[in-house]
Parts: structure tokens; sequence; C-alpha cells
């Protein structure tokens, strides 16, 4: 599953074939078939995030800024001067290992996954998904019953949900947060992202989002040239 989640980052940034339209095909399969998500809420989550990374307000991967922790220093320092508290930001280096990478796939997304393809008529991304988790439960249901199957998905997804979080927020979340004072393009990206040490497991690891600066530089490049 976090292997199918890298592989169908390619195809939403366009990466794999030459034609776009190749691309948007094998993503919605890849996406929707494979993982039980859809390409619709993908590209509108993960394009906002490209076009302004670490932009509170603008920028999805960091809404959980005041709710959950206290992001950056000029955010935080915001929260300390209003006096506006939620939880105990001081033990948030704690927390995070409850809060953030066990809950976030298998509480959150998998809910709001089915919200948002409902509310948004993305029928087709939803016909994608259900095929996911219909084969699922034909493959594992004279395997192991109803009770397995579900202990089966929240485990799985319980792995694959802490292996996400720790490489998607690497490489962004030590870097600068804070709203937008609309600099251009090249330098938002850069203050943005930061890249771990290139490695045979590291690249394999982390789908080469090891390599975020040159990813958030050159989206659609394939991710294997990152290291040239």
């Amino acid at each position: 599953q976090a292997q199918a989640g890298w592989l169908q980052h390619d195809f939403g940034h366009l990466s794999v074939f030459s034609k776009s339209r190749w691309n948007h095909w094998v993503h919605k399969f890849v996406i929707g078939h494979l993982k039980g998500a859809p390409a619709s809420w993908w590209n509108h989550l993960h394009f906002q995030h490209h076009a302004k990374p670490n932009c509170f307000r603008k920028d999805p991967d960091v809404n959980m800024h005041p709710l959950f922790f206290a992001l950056g220093k000029t955010l935080s320092v915001e929260l300390g001067v209003q006096k506006k508290k939620f939880m105990p930001y001081n033990h948030q280096h704690k927390y995070f290992f409850i809060i953030g990478p066990p809950a976030l796939v298998p509480l959150y997304f998998q809910w709001y996954i089915f919200y948002f393809a409902v509310q948004r008529k993305q029928w087709v991304d939803l016909v994608w998904m259900l095929s996911f988790y219909i084969r699922f439960f034909l493959t594992y249901l004279p395997l192991l019953g109803v009770k397995g199957i579900l202990g089966l998905h929240l485990l799985v997804r319980f792995i694959e949900s802490n292996w996400f979080v720790w490489v998607t927020q690497m490489n962004h979340i030590p870097m600068h947060i804070d709203y937008d004072k609309n600099e251009d393009w090249f330098s938002t990206q850069l203050q943005a992202t930061c890249n771990v040490h290139q490695s045979l497991f590291n690249d394999w690891f982390s789908g080469h989002l090891n390599f975020q600066i040159e990813h958030h530089l050159f989206p659609t490049m394939p991710r294997h040239n990152y290291w040239k």
C-alpha cells in the first residue's frame, strides 16, 4: 500500500508516460483500485500543496496548526501572544507519535475520502474505490471472516499511516512555515522543502521523496532522475 502510494504520486504528477491522458487513466486505476481512494481528492489537495507549500491556510498539509500542533516559529509565537491553546503544545513532540502517524490514514482519511467523492459527485472515482473494497473482501473473506478482514484492513492502514506521515513530514515540517508572503515561486519552494540523504533504502522507503527540493522544482520529472 505504501509503495502504491508513491506510485500513484508519480502518475498524479504526469511523470511516467509522455502523454498526460495516459497518466490520468493509470492514476485513477492505481489510487482507486489498488488503494481505494479518489484521484480527484488527491489532485485537489496535492496541487494546492505544490502551489503554496507550508503556507498556512493555503497548503492543506499544514492545516493541523493550531488544532493539534504549533507549527513554525512565526505561527507559534503568534499563538503564544494570543494565549491561544487547543493542545499542550510544549508536549507536542511526545503526543505527535500518538496523534499524527497512527491516526491520519485509518481514522481521518478513511471516512473523508468517501465524503469527498460523494459531495463532489466524483462517481467514476467512487466506482474505482468500491472496486478496491470489493476485491479486498472477496479475496480475504473466505480466509479471515468479517472480523478478520476489518482487523487486517485496520492493521494495514495503521502501518501505512506511520510510514506515510514520517516520509511526508520529514521533508517539509522542519522548514519555514508561515502565512503566504507572496514571494516568488522559486523562493517559496526552496524555503518549504528539504532533502534526506540518498541511499538505496531511503530512495525505496520514501519513493524518492527524499529528493523533495528537486521534486518541488521539477514536479513532472521522473523520480529516478532526481539524484542527477
